[in-house]
């Protein structure tokens, strides 16, 4: 019982922080605005970077979308500096990332599920298909008001971000162009969405839309994360274009540093597959 108590006290500390440990990353120069949500019944912060010319062009850019996308505690930091890294470098076209930051994440980024166990890790309330809809329906709007944007856009996350990025994927595969997740929480709901995978995919849109994932050591993901690459290879539609990182030497709480280079590099620069 002991050890089962302490098993679910790290989960919950998984669970709740996006990235653990924490880093001291340094906050690089971003706007920031709260945005009154009636969906939610919340006021959201939202933290926005842009490239350091952004302000003395007239270009129009992308858009990357980022849960977990706070300042303390959070991932903004040190995903905002390293897109502004490898964009000074030219390894990536210049983006604009927007942050949402935490107030329930785990009602948030967690979806509808039967299986009552995961009520120990998260509420069933089906709390991401409302915080999905805030998303496309107030804060993308918000955001190509305030900023000049292009058509495309995408979404990051990692764990239970990394879940809502794979079940905006499969449900509604419209909202982006490109999805980027590590070590997503896969066994939720019975792992519901890998086992629906070949019926999701059926949905995909016409045009191209990529899909980059990634799993760690954590064998309650990998294993799922892995079953799922088995599909695309023999059922991926002509119009998805994917990649999988298979990182068994990476821990759940190293493996979004150790890739997102790799991934950003990879999503924002491929325009058909190998």
């Amino acid at each position: 019982m002991y050890k089962s108590l302490i098993l679910l006290l790290l989960l919950s500390v998984v669970l709740n922080c996006s990235n653990a440990p924490q880093y001291d990353d340094p906050i690089p120069p971003h706007d920031n605005f709260k945005l009154e949500s009636s969906l939610l019944s919340e006021t959201r912060v939202i933290n926005v970077w842009t490239p350091p010319n952004y302000k003395s062009s007239s270009d129009s850019l992308p858009v990357i979308y980022m849960p977990d996308g706070g300042i303390v505690m959070e991932d903004f930091p040190h995903i905002a500096n390293t897109i502004s890294k490898l964009v000074e470098n030219k390894s990536i076209p210049p983006i604009i990332l927007v942050g949402i930051e935490n107030i329930d994440r785990r009602k948030d980024l967690s979806g509808y599920s039967e299986v009552k166990a995961d009520e120990d890790y998260c509420p069933l309330t089906d709390g991401a298909k409302n915080f999905r809809a805030f998303i496309t329906d107030e804060l993308i709007p918000e955001i190509n008001s305030k900023y000049r944007t292009t058509n495309e856009k995408g979404i990051i996350g990692e764990s239970l971000a990394g879940l809502f990025v794979m079940e905006t994927f499969f449900l509604n595969p419209e909202i982006f162009d490109f999805y980027i997740a590590m070590d997503p929480s896969l066994w939720w709901n019975d792992h519901y969405l890998v086992k629906n995978t070949e019926n999701y995919l059926e949905n995909l849109p016409e045009r191209q839309t990529k899909l980059w994932f990634a799993a760690s050591d954590a064998k309650d993901i990998s294993i799922h994360s892995k079953s799922l690459t088995k599909i695309l290879e023999n059922k991926s539609p002509k119009q998805l274009v994917w990649k999988y990182s298979d990182k068994p030497k990476e821990q759940h709480n190293t493996i979004f540093r150790a890739t997102k280079e790799k991934a950003l590099i990879w999503i924002l620069n491929v325009d058909e597959k190998d």
